[in-house]
């Protein structure tokens, strides 16, 4: 990378946005990890010690107050904001029957996953437009397709990709914004899933975070100057085969 560059990544401790704040770093990026797991914050913190381009920030994304500090403390420290990867979200609790589950449940998962993706664009936003940024949103293809009983879930990710392209028609052309959605991107050990999982995809494999990690990197960097308000699948064609089992 030419020039110092600064994200923020969204929930980029754990799981995808784990991989996505190692992607970034190690291609010369400053990352403002904003989250809530404060475990999994420790084991970053310990990994990157020595690494200046690596900061934490304790921040519950649907609280706009929280959001706000955020921001303001990335561009009073840092001077500048580059990248926003959105990719904090909760799932729907315990797949509760649509008769049974709570509003509160609910509306927790939409805070968190639509809400709070619309609090840190919003708060960001002057940032990114100086700076001629890109955001990029870490929808689902659960926003097509569902299992049962995941409704807050579907619905937030559904919302996520459309709130993308509203994004991108409003900030516009100072700043590009697109989505990813990914499918079944397995987070833990490999060993554990069976041939059969991974023959349900035409490239013959479940995905692995850093397949989601280099594609966020392309849409944050200049190679992708011509794209904006789309949505990407990566899910190795899971939902393009037909699966009968």
């Amino acid at each position: 990378m030419s020039e110092w560059k600064v994200a923020v990544v969204t929930g980029g401790e754990r799981g995808i946005g784990r991989a996505i704040t190692d992607r970034l770093i190690e291609e010369g990026w400053t990352v403002v990890v904003a989250g809530i797991d404060d475990e999994a914050a420790f084991y970053l913190e310990r990994d990157y010690s020595e690494n200046p381009k690596l900061r934490f920030s304790h921040c519950d994304i649907s609280d706009e107050r929280s959001v706000d500090q955020l921001m303001r403390t990335v561009g009073s420290d840092l001077g500048r904001l580059d990248g926003l990867v959105l990719n904090a979200a909760i799932a729907s609790p315990d797949r509760t029957p649509l008769e049974e589950i709570k509003l509160s449940d609910w509306q927790r998962v939409i805070d968190v996953n639509l809400t709070g993706a619309f609090l840190c664009a919003k708060h960001a936003c002057h940032l990114l437009k100086s700076s001629k940024g890109s955001v990029v949103a870490i929808a689902s293809t659960r926003a097509t397709m569902s299992e049962a009983n995941t409704f807050a879930y579907s619905a937030s990710k559904g919302g996520l990709v459309s709130l993308v392209h509203s994004f991108a028609s409003s900030i516009g052309p100072d700043v590009r914004v697109n989505a990813i959605s990914p499918g079944w991107i397995h987070t833990g050990d490999f060993s554990e899933l069976s041939a059969r999982d991974h023959s349900q995809h035409l490239v013959g494999r479940v995905g692995h975070p850093a397949d989601v990690a280099g594609l966020v990197n392309y849409l944050l960097g200049p190679e992708s100057g011509f794209v904006t308000a789309q949505n990407f699948v990566i899910d190795g064609g899971m939902v393009r085969k037909m699966i009968y089992h």
